[in-house]
């Protein structure tokens, strides 16, 4: 019962300092989430994920403006076309014979696979990555392991509504930003011991 008693005590102090760590990492990823910088450098390309919080037309009004020579907007559910997005996202003449749709990814690992594809066959070496700001860091790890050797300028996009200086008097805000925490930690786990397969991908001009 003792040699029982000791296991236990070990094995609870063990959970604890996970808990402890895990609870540190999130306060991390909380606080230090990135900025949208004050100014934009150019790119070979611009790649941004579909979602909400004007990702499309940050992503589509940096196009217009000269920042990069290409966009892939990855993610686009099937049902879409190219002239709905352009009616969405304020596009213009640039958008029209520069921005391809990738309706093949389903998540953030298979967006940075078709990214990854694109990029090979436009032989870019550098974009400006457009997503949220709470999903960055995820993005930025899931488009690294795909792509070491590209220049990834992180462009992030922060919702409406939230108050992310003081995000833990939200309660929204801090189950959005748990369950990404989580995510982050997943991907970083199976960037480690699932191997990668970036296809040449599927997409539309």
């Amino acid at each position: 019962m003792e040699r029982l008693g000791k296991s236990l005590a070990f094995m609870g102090r063990i959970v604890l300092a996970v808990f402890l760590v895990y609870c540190l990492g999130f306060l991390v990823f909380a606080t230090t989430l990135p900025h949208r910088p004050a100014s934009v450098p150019r790119a070979d390309a611009i790649v941004t994920l579909t979602g909400g919080d004007s990702r499309l037309e940050t992503a589509v009004h940096l196009l217009e403006q000269g920042n990069a020579r290409r966009l892939l907007i990855t993610g686009v559910h099937p049902s879409i076309t190219k002239p709905e997005i352009k009616q969405i996202a304020s596009g213009g003449h640039r958008f029209d014979c520069c921005a391809d749709l990738d309706f093949a990814a389903e998540d953030t690992r298979e967006n940075a696979a078709e990214a990854a594809g694109w990029m090979r066959a436009h032989k870019f070496r550098s974009l400006i990555l457009v997503t949220a700001n709470y999903h960055m860091p995820r993005s930025l790890a899931e488009f690294s392991a795909d792509m070491p050797k590209v220049k990834l300028v992180p462009y992030p996009v922060e919702p409406e509504g939230i108050d992310f200086a003081r995000w833990w008097r939200n309660p929204h805000a801090v189950r959005l930003l748990h369950a990404e925490y989580a995510k982050y930690l997943a991907s970083l786990v199976l960037d480690r011991f699932v191997s990668r397969d970036t296809g040449a991908g599927h997409h539309r001009s």
